[in-house]
Formats: structure tokens, C-alpha cells, sequence
């Protein structure tokens, strides 16, 4: 019995191990495409048309927000000893409908069920920051 405990226990901080190296990659990748979307803002900034920068920086300023909570998500799998917060995951939900609706604005009735679905995100946040659900 207690060699089932010890072997069990090994293989969750094998698993664990694994886990945490693939997060480490993972932000190293994010922190890549950061510094390219970074370079692709300034290419819209100061390089492409008044008339089709608009559109673009609007949507690369999403993206950026993006990468953001992606990187924020993982420091904070660490911080919080390897738990990942549920609110992380809906802001990042509502921050790619945004530049869903941004990019995909052209028929209406999406539009509208895409902001329902943002609505139906506000509440579960409202929801997970309850008293009762919050952990940290």
C-alpha cells in the first residue's frame, strides 16, 4: 500500500515537471509573438494607409491583450501554487469575442450572439468572484 503511494506521488511530480517546462516554453513562444505583434503595431503606425491602419491597429491592440493574459495566466499558475484561476480563462474568453466582433463584424445576427455570449462570460466572472467561489 505505501508503494503505491510513493510510486503515485512520483509520477504526479514527473507529470508536474512536465507540466511546468511546457508553461515555461509556452510563455517563451508567447513572449516571441509579443515581440512580433509589437513590431507589427509599429508597421501599422507609422508605415501602412490612414484608411486600413485603423482596422488593424484596433485588432492587434486585441491580439496584444491577448498575448497578455496568456503570459498573465501562466505567472499566475506559478504564483499561485500550479492552480489555474478560472477568471484568467473568462477574460481571456471576452477579450478573443472582442476581436472576433472586430474582425467578423459584417452580419448582425452574429454580432448579437457574439455579445451574448460576452454577457453570458460577465455573469460567470460576476459568479467565480463570489464569495463562495473565490480561492484566492
Amino acid at each position: 500500500m505505501l508503494e503505491n503511494i510513493k510510486r503515485a506521488t512520483l509520477v504526479a511530480r514527473i507529470l508536474q515537471t512536465v507540466l511546468n517546462f511546457g508553461l515555461l516554453l509556452l510563455a517563451i513562444i508567447l513572449i516571441v509573438f509579443l515581440g512580433k505583434e509589437t513590431y507589427a503595431l509599429i508597421q501599422v503606425l507609422f508605415v501602412n494607409s490612414a484608411q486600413s491602419s485603423s482596422y488593424l491597429l484596433i485588432e492587434g491592440i486585441v491580439i496584444y491583450f491577448l498575448y497578455f493574459e496568456f503570459i498573465a495566466l501562466i505567472i499566475k499558475y506559478f504564483q499561485s501554487g500550479y492552480h489555474f484561476p478560472l477568471r484568467y480563462f473568462i477574460y481571456i474568453g471576452i477579450t478573443a469575442i472582442i476581436r472576433l466582433i472586430i474582425v467578423d463584424h459584417k452580419d448582425p445576427m452574429d454580432t448579437f450572439i457574439y455579445s451574448g455570449a460576452i454577457l453570458v462570460l460577465v455573469v460567470a466572472l460576476y459568479l467565480a468572484n463570489t464569495d463562495r467561489l473565490k480561492r484566492e
